[in-house]
């Protein structure tokens, strides 16, 4: 559990430097928000920021990266000195979002609440 751990680490570090070094500009100031591994470390889920991106450009985007992902995959393990990296599947993360919908709604009813038992 902790090596996963260390790897997902390791790896929300290194896939932004490897997107750095790629010549396609839309890919290189990604933001990974998550990398989560699984099946032991065969395959790891990497949660980027949608970044104000509009579907279009988050396909177009996914569809890219699905193109470099071997390059990707070989920066790090090379950084690393692993004999084998994870295969990266690429998402945009929903979670980020919801999560700021709902602070939002909160905020909102805060407001309320204060609003009401000032009157």
């Amino acid at each position: 559990m902790i090596k996963i751990f260390r790897t997902q680490s390791v790896l929300k570090e290194l896939i932004p430097e490897a997107l750095a070094t790629l010549s396609d500009t839309m890919l290189q100031g990604l933001c990974v928000i998550d990398v989560q591994c699984k099946k032991g470390k065969y395959d790891a889920d990497v949660y980027l920021d949608k970044m104000m991106l509009t579907p279009e450009e988050q396909k177009t985007i996914l569809s890219r990266l699905r193109k470099v992902s071997k390059h990707l995959e070989t920066h790090c393990a090379t950084a690393e000195g692993w004999y084998r990296c994870p295969s990266f599947h690429f998402k945009f993360d929903e979670q980020l979002e919801k999560q700021n919908h709902l602070d939002a709604l909160f905020e909102k009813m805060e407001k309320e609440l204060k609003k009401s038992h000032h009157e």
